[in-house]
Parts: structure tokens; C-alpha cells; sequence
């Protein structure tokens, strides 16, 4: 065959091939599980096994979506889809036949995807031989282990209700949020709270290693519509293994989101219902957790999930596993990474835990974890009291030609008010990790769509971006910021609902001590200038003019004046002007700032 000289390189890599026979008798293996067979000499093999088709019998399904999900699932799904392709092909179950031959070869069949066109296994070398034959398996290759590795407190110096009581929320608070205050505060949800939404009528999926103390009086108030244990295939997801560590890690996330036991803990979304799912084995004897998170997100999206919240970080792996290196973290080599994404273009808004394998890569690397890459992810990284990043948060770009910024947000991961998970009444300040900023901010999610239930997860999603407070310069180490409920709250309100005329809402917080947002609605584009002035009239700061589009904005002043030189206490003035293609207009209101 005539090869032309630029295609010199591949006519050589294609007769190469030829001349060595692939690894018994098939190219249907993929590179992960053809390099751990020739490393390793384990005859016990965890693989994918990809489906040629789909059986055309089912076709006519797509046509009568509530054949294959809940009349909440397709209503979730309708925010994002048309009518006619709120079901897919992806939504179809694997061929049975193909599944029931594939049965009778392996030693068990762990999960099936619908969405992927396959089913995971466990099988021998010997096995593998005979899959590989079936005209019908398109292709084979390896399930990731995925140990969750993280840098959680788990000796938590637990404290019961009564050492508490002496610790409560701002009388300026509706509820009584004890220890749990700070932490809600930050991102702004007792204003929410306060004004009545609780996260009602969303649903919110929890995935985790299990949920040994559901009986906990944290959630005696937390309505639970359904269960699965992914692991050990039951319905219960406490785990079979009596160790009090199994499940423990459940229990603490759970409660953080959706707990409620006034004066000692309140979660953002104590009003959401909940489905929990356990995906994650603590045990080093069955390590393989991927086909898990995967049948656990189709589960939940056909049962109609709007927001799930996964603080489990898959990177690194234990020998003879191969790991994840940072350039696969480009959110489409990881199978639970497609995934996510998928589940998002489903309409589920998708949060995960960044990770915690801390800051310092080289430059241009990151340190995330997937499902954290994927584009249509919320990763969540942790800041501690202050509003200070953690040091073991991970860090962004994604990898790939086109990297993109991570972690997304960022909520309090150090020092959090948790649940106990041996002691009913029982309640630590101790928790540390991203896994417990990522159920404060999936809780903000529920709250978002409580309040908006029409919006999509790009729009909840570009909320909560667009209103923390490092939005006007994101960075890989902190992304958009720190979360703030309010003002997402209202960004919804005004993509959903435009605003009709100008208007300067009041800073909050107001007074304020570091720094304070500015917030402001346009009926239509404008070029605006925020300024601030002292009492005496004199411009203490000049915020930079810039184009912004119809809706509602906020602009942050961090407290400091043109110099960077940080203002005295007092009263300042702050006035807005906007200029309209037809004409300007002005307002202005004080702001107290205590230093």
C-alpha cells in the first residue's frame, strides 16, 4: 500500500500491528487493563464490558418516557430538553441477551449501565479470553479502584448537645444555629432561611460510604424517599461491616447538608427531601467504587434527582492499580467524570468535592480529583473561618489544550459542625476536608432551586459563580469564591425575571468588616462606575468602569482605598452611575465599616 510521506508515521504504526498479535487473540482490550496484565500476574480482573447495540425491541420505549423514569425525572429533565428527546438512547437498558451470555462467562456481573451500554464484572484471564469473542462486546477494559484519600479529621472530639447549649446563633438569626453558624453565615443562608425557603421540593442525592446512624436526632426531621447500598446490593445503606468507621463519613456529610437540631446544627437545605446512596467500601478487600458512583447517578436520575452531592475523591490508587495521573483530569478520560457530565446534560445540577491533595504542583499541573474535572461539575474547594483557602484544597486547570479554571467555588472546610456518628446525640466542630464544603454548597444549590425551580445547572451553576466573591478575577487556587446564597438568589431572579428599571440595592453585609458587595439591577445594557466617598465628600475608592449586560450585578469593595491602603472605620457613601445607550442615571447609600 502507497503511503504518502505525512502519512508515513501511521502506515508504520498500522504494520506494527500487524506484525504483533494483540493480547489473546483481541483488540477489543483496552490500554488500562492490556498494561495491568502484563504488570501484574493476578488472575482476580474488575473490567468494563461495552455492548456493540442496544436491543431494537426497546426502541419503541423512547417514545413513552415513563417506561424507563419517574414523571419527576422527566419534568426535571423537561428544564433542559424538548419533548420530543426527553429520553435518549442512553436512557435504553443493555441488550438481556447480551447480558445473561456474558452471565454465563464471568464469575459476577456487579453493575449494569444504561448509559454507558454495559455492565462491570469480575472475571478471570481464562474469562476474558471467551468475552472478548462475543461478536457482540465492543470492548473491554479496566474498572478503577477508587480509594477515597483525603485528609479528613475522622478522631472527631465529639461533644454532646449539653457541652453545646452555651453556643448559639446572632439574636439577629431566626434560628438557633449553634456551633453550625459560622458556617452557614459565610455563604449567606440564614438570610435565606429567614425568609422561608428551607430547600422545599427538591430532591438531593448524597452519595457516600454508607449512613451508619440515620437514627441520629440530627435527622429526625429529614425525609428520606429512598435508599440503595451500591456496595453490598441492599436497600439499607448502614454497611454490613460493624467497624464504626464504615458509614461514619455518610453521616458527617449528611448532616452538614441537611441536618437540623436547632442550638446544635442546621444544614442549608434541612427542608430538601433526600435519596441516599452508598457508593463508597471502606474496605481494602473490595476497592472498586467507579461502577458504583455510576449505577448510583443513573439510579438517582431516573428516580428524578435535581442535585447531588458526592464528597468522595478518586485519584490515586494502591498497587497494582494504575493511578490517575493530573493529565487524565481533563474531564473526558475518567468514565465517572462522563458520567457527571452526562447527568448534568440530564438536568441534574452535579457537585463534588475537589479534593485534598493540597496546592502545589508544578506549574500548569493540578492536584483534582475526578469527577471534579468535568466541565459541567461544581467543584468545590475548602476555605477555613477566615475565608482563607485550605492548604490541602485542590487546585486547578483542568488538563487538556483547553484548561479550564477549578475548583468552582469554595465553602468552609476546616473546623465544620458535624454530627457524630456513634453517639445519637453527639456533635463535633472538628471536620475537615473539601468533603464538607461540598455538601455546604450543593445545599445552597437545593436552596437556589427551591427558590427558582425552573433553572437550569448552567444557570444555577453561572449563579453561584457570578456572585462569589472572587468572581471579577478567579483563580485555580480559589475559582469564583465563596459562596453567597443571597445574592445567587437574586442573579436567578434576574435571569429569569429581568428587571425593568435601574436600582442600587443596600451593601450587605452592612456594616461589614472586610469587605462588602454592592449589588445593583439594569434594565438594560450600561456602562457603569461605582465610587466611594467619605462623609466629607472626599472619593476614598474608584471601582472600574465596566460594560455590563441586562440583570443584576454585584461588585465587591474590599474596604481599601484607590492606594490599596485599607479605609478607616465610619460611614461611607457609595453611588452607582449607569450609562444607557439613551441616557444615565444615579443613586447612592451609606455603608458602615468597622475595622
Amino acid at each position: 500500500m502507497h503511503c504518502p510521506l505525512r502519512a508515513l508515521s501511521v502506515c508504520l504504526f498500522l504494520a506494527l500491528q500487524m506484525l504483533v498479535p494483540p493480547l489473546f487473540g483481541s483488540d477489543k482490550i483496552g490500554p488500562r487493563l492490556r498494561d495491568y496484565i502484563e504488570r501484574d500476574s493476578t488472575d482476580r480482573l474488575f473490567a468494563w464490558i461495552h455492548f456493540t447495540d442496544k436491543d431494537p425491541n426497546d426502541l419503541q420505549k423512547l417514545s413513552s418516557p415513563r417506561t424507563l423514569i419517574s414523571d419527576r425525572a422527566i419534568r426535571r429533565r423537561l428544564k433542559v430538553r424538548t419533548p420530543e428527546s426527553v429520553v435518549d438512547y442512553s436512557d435504553l437498558p443493555a441488550h438481556p441477551q447480551y447480558v445473561r451470555q456474558v452471565e454465563t462467562a464471568v464469575t459476577t456481573i456487579r453493575h449494569r449501565s444504561r448509559w454507558f451500554n454495559a455492565v462491570s464484572v469480575e472475571m478471570t484471564r481464562t474469562q476474558l479470553e471467551q468475552v472478548v469473542k462475543f461478536p457482540f462486546v465492543r470492548a473491554v477494559d479496566l474498572l478503577a479502584r477508587f480509594p477515597r484519600h483525603d485528609l479528613e479529621d475522622s478522631l472527631f472530639a465529639e461533644r454532646t448537645a449539653a457541652q453545646l447549649s452555651s453556643i448559639g446563633s446572632p439574636s439577629s438569626a431566626l434560628l438557633d444555629y449553634g456551633p453550625s453558624f459560622d458556617q452557614v453565615q459565610q455563604i449567606n443562608v440564614p438570610a435565606l432561611h429567614d425568609s422561608g425557603n428551607f430547600g422545599q421540593g427538591v430532591l438531593v442525592g448524597v452519595f457516600d460510604n454508607g449512613f451508619r446512624l440515620l437514627n441520629h436526632e440530627v435527622f429526625d426531621s429529614l425525609e428520606i424517599i429512598a435508599t440503595y447500598d451500591f456496595v453490598d446490593h441492599k436497600v439499607s445503606v448502614v454497611p454490613n461491616n460493624p467497624a464504626t468507621s464504615f458509614g461514619a463519613h455518610g453521616v458527617n456529610t449528611l448532616s452538614v447538608i441537611g441536618g437540623y437540631k436547632p442550638g446544635q446544627l442546621i444544614g442549608p437545605a434541612f427542608g430538601a427531601e433526600y435519596l441516599l446512596a452508598r457508593t463508597e467500601n471502606d474496605s481494602s478487600e473490595t476497592p472498586l467504587e467507579e461502577d458504583n458512583w455510576i449505577a448510583a447517578i443513573e439510579w438517582a436520575d431516573s428516580i428524578g434527582v435535581d442535585v447531588t452531592s458526592t464528597s468522595l475523591i478518586y485519584r490515586e490508587f494502591d498497587t497494582p492499580f494504575p493511578s490517575w495521573s493530573w493529565e487524565d483530569m481533563d474531564g473526558n478520560t475518567t468514565m465517572i467524570t462522563r458520567a457527571a457530565d452526562l447527568a448534568v446534560s440530564k438536568g441534574i445540577v452535579v457537585l463534588n468535592a475537589a479534593g485534598n491533595f493540597g496546592g502545589s504542583p508544578a506549574a500548569g499541573q493540578n492536584t483534582l480529583g475526578a469527577p471534579a474535572d468535568g466541565d459541567s461539575v461544581i467543584a468545590v474547594g475548602a476555605v477555613d473561618a477566615l475565608g482563607n483557602r485550605a492548604a490541602f484544597s485542590s487546585v486547578g486547570p483542568t488538563a487538556g489544550p483547553f484548561p479550564r479554571i477549578k475548583p468552582d467555588v469554595m465553602a468552609r472546610g476546616v473546623s465544620v459542625t458535624v454530627a457524630s456518628a456513634t453517639n445519637l446525640a453527639g456533635y463535633s466542630s472538628a471536620g475537615s476536608g473539601t468533603s464538607f464544603a461540598c455538601p455546604l454548597a450543593a445545599g445552597v444549590a437545593a436552596l437556589l432551586l427551591a427558590s427558582h425551580p425552573t433553572a437550569t445547572p448552567l444557570q444555577i451553576a453561572t449563579a453561584m459563580r457570578a456572585t462569589s466573591n472572587n468572581a471579577t478575577s478567579p483563580t485555580n487556587e480559589l475559582g469564583w469564591g465563596i459562596l453567597d446564597a443571597v445574592a445567587a438568589v437574586d442573579y436567578l431572579q434576574a435571569v429569569t425575571n429581568p428587571p425593568s428599571e435601574f436600582v442600587l440595592s443596600q451593601n450587605y453585609p452592612n456594616p461589614f468588616n472586610s469587605s462588602t458587595t454592592i449589588q445593583f439591577s439594569l434594565s438594560e445594557p450600561a456602562s457603569v462606575r461605582v465610587e466611594i466617598f467619605d462623609l466629607l465628600g472626599r472619593k476614598v475608592r474608584d471601582l472600574p468602569v465596566d460594560q455590563f449586560p441586562q440583570g443584576i450585578h454585584p461588585v465587591v469593595w474590599n474596604g481599601q482605598d484607590d492606594r490599596g491602603i485599607p479605609a478607616a472605620s465610619g460611614l461611607y457613601i457609595y453611588r452607582v452611575w449607569v450609562s444607557y445607550a439613551s441616557g444615565s442615571q444615579t443613586d447612592s447609600h451609606k455603608a458602615m465599616l468597622l475595622r
